[in-house]
């Protein structure tokens, strides 16, 4: 039986684009989390809470629709980019970061709401007492105590973003070495008969599963 060589690119380009949607997703979630905590009004609260987490509900396919009507060479912003700066986001690899980004978000900003939330009033109360400003007392006092809560909710969306499907395919497309994917490409592969290859592509992604989960349970035992 004649061997097939791998193909890395979709898993480097899988790393690639959750490495850097972490980023973004990271301290956008965490912003959003810390300004959604803060506001005292229930119904504005839970306005703003429904409009951060709807992409968790929505079909994936919803979502890449969104992005491809805004970021498109028809869109707002797309043609804005292509006009002024002759770049084409739609179909290009900063694509998948967006899907991706897009996509993990509210895990980012639900777990950073959650841990931030949790953390004892008394903590906040004694640190105003001792004359810290609010953004003092968020940095020095409450993202320590929320940082295992808030550091599970960052693995849990660099997995989400590892793994999407969906919204890539629509702003993104299934470009072989530009915007494949490791799930682009096992449905590539299996597609086209090719089940030893989309089966070294799945062991792939149970691979970062499980070390996903691994540290989800790390990171839920230093929050106890």
């Amino acid at each position: 039986m004649q061997y097939t060589r791998m193909d890395l690119t979709p898993v480097l380009i899988s790393c690639k684009t959750a490495s850097i949607s972490i980023v973004v997703t990271f301290f956008l979630g965490l912003a959003a989390a810390a300004w959604v905590a803060g506001i005292r009004s229930r119904f504005w609260k839970m306005a703003l809470d429904g409009v951060l987490t709807l992409p968790l509900v929505l079909p994936p396919t919803v979502a890449g629709f969104f992005l491809l009507y805004v970021f498109g060479l028809r869109g707002p912003v797309g043609r804005f980019f292509v006009h002024f700066f002759g770049v084409k986001i739609a179909f290009s690899w900063g694509s998948t970061v967006l899907a991706a980004a897009l996509i993990a978000f509210p895990l980012m900003y639900r777990s950073a709401r959650g841990a931030l939330e949790q953390v004892e009033p008394e903590l906040v109360y004694a640190a105003r007492t001792l004359g810290m400003s609010e953004a003092k007392i968020f940095w020095r006092v409450s993202l320590p105590v929320a940082l295992p809560g808030i550091a599970g909710g960052a693995v849990l969306a660099f997995a989400r973003g590892l793994g999407e499907f969906g919204a890539t395919a629509m702003i993104a497309g299934n470009i072989a070495g530009k915007t494949r994917t490791l799930p682009l490409a096992i449905y590539s592969e299996t597609a086209a008969g090719n089940m030893n290859m989309a089966g070294r592509y799945v062991l792939i992604i149970v691979l970062f599963s499980f070390i996903t989960v691994a540290l989800l349970n790390y990171f839920a035992g230093k929050k106890r």
